[in-house]
């Protein structure tokens, strides 16, 4: 009877060992095929591959960032060239008050919107 249980142990120990061999085979993980990543020099074993379609979306997106920051450069030249004809505007707007004053005239209402423009 001594005999039986040390066999029922084996037998247990055998499925619980193929078992933990298959497990860990299974959650390995396995390399991308080949054909999908970019070809890699000799000495780049350590870089990390790209497949090449990744690639062409960060190039779109690079595209898209570089086409944005133009955009951004060209709206920030023509917001500063507004608020310089906005600042002239109010600066011709005063003048002209200080000579309708001058003559003794109700001098002409600043629109609000130039308001924060005004240098004095």
């Amino acid at each position: 009877m001594g005999g039986d249980g040390t066999v029922l142990g084996v037998v247990i120990a055998v499925v619980g060992l193929i078992g933990s061999v298959l497990v860990a085979r299974i959650s390995t993980p396995r390399p991308a095929p080949t054909n999908e990543r970019m070809p890699l020099d000799a000495g780049d074993a350590d870089e990390l591959r790209v497949s090449p379609e990744i690639w062409r979306r960060f190039e779109v997106l690079e595209a898209k960032v570089d086409h944005l920051t133009n955009v951004v450069e060209t709206k920030k030249i023509e917001v500063t060239t507004l608020e310089k004809l906005l600042r002239q505007s109010m600066r011709i707007i005063r003048r002209a008050n200080r000579r309708l004053a001058a003559r003794n005239e109700i001098p002409e209402e600043i629109p609000r919107e130039l308001i924060p423009y005004s240098i004095e």
